[in-house]
């Protein structure tokens, strides 16, 4: 590829005591790409992505975003740099409201000395900027924007949670297992979702154990096995089985 990556890592390292957990790892997110991250459990996929999202900070390497390099020391500064991580618990308020989820942390005050001194928060912008990415995302099965969350059902959770993070995630969004736990026509809504917000330009990370899906929506699958990056394959070039085997150790990459 001659285009430059939107996010890149290079050379990172993550030890906790006696386990490396990354080694001297690359990653690269090019562009408007789906980037599925697959490997066995303890492989480094999870300190990979907290390492590039802000929630860990690795002993070594770099990481870039749009070419410039940057050091997010939590996850508060990767989402001001814009980016989105919806992971896999969630992380919302169930007795909350849509709405206060989508604002979570980040709630509109109203204009003027009401919003500035008595700090009241404009409700009426934050449901029309709530309904306006719910509907863009084809969402507005869910009827009221001020239903609690805990009365939504797992796929509309998970809606909600793509939904703020496409609203926010202005650069790069990473999903972490985010069809985990929902049915099959609930994952299907959750893959459309996805490929929406790609469609928006959006570059999106995807983390997941479900080869069917990751084969269906990702451009490129970084493999990951043993603290970093064994290879990239392409899912139109390999099949599934392949890529279970290098995520195994079964079997090795061809040399490039």
């Amino acid at each position: 590829m001659t285009q430059e990556p939107i996010l890149k890592g290079r050379n990172l390292v993550k030890r906790y005591g006696r386990v490396t957990a990354l080694d001297h790892c690359d990653f690269d997110l090019y562009p408007g790409e789906i980037l599925a991250v697959i490997g066995d459990n303890g492989a480094g996929k999870s300190s990979l992505i907290k390492a590039v999202s802000g929630a860990v900070i690795p002993d070594e390497g770099e990481v870039w975003l749009e070419g410039k390099q940057v050091h997010f020391t939590s996850p508060i500064d990767a989402r001001e740099a814009g980016i989105e991580t919806v992971y896999q618990t969630l992380a919302m308020s169930p007795a909350l409201s849509i709405t206060d989820n989508m604002f979570m942390g980040r709630e509109m005050r109203k204009p003027g000395w009401r919003g500035k001194y008595l700090r009241m928060l404009d409700r009426a912008a934050m449901e029309k900027f709530a309904r306006e990415k719910l509907s863009d995302l084809g969402l507005m099965t869910i009827q009221n924007i001020n239903q609690a969350v805990e009365t939504l059902s797992g796929g509309q959770r998970q809606g909600v949670a793509v939904a703020r993070a496409a609203a926010f995630g202005s650069k790069v969004i990473i999903l972490d297992e985010p069809t985990a736990a929902l049915g099959v026509k609930e994952s299907r809504r959750v893959l459309e979702l996805i490929q929406d917000v790609k469609a928006r330009g959006i570059p999106i990370i995807l983390i997941s154990h479900n080869m069917p899906h990751v084969f269906e929506v990702a451009d490129r699958i970084h493999v990951h096995r043993l603290g970093k990056r064994l290879t990239v394959i392409d899912p139109k070039e390999h099949t599934m089985s392949d890529a279970v085997a290098y995520m195994t150790g079964a079997k090795e990459p061809e040399a490039a």
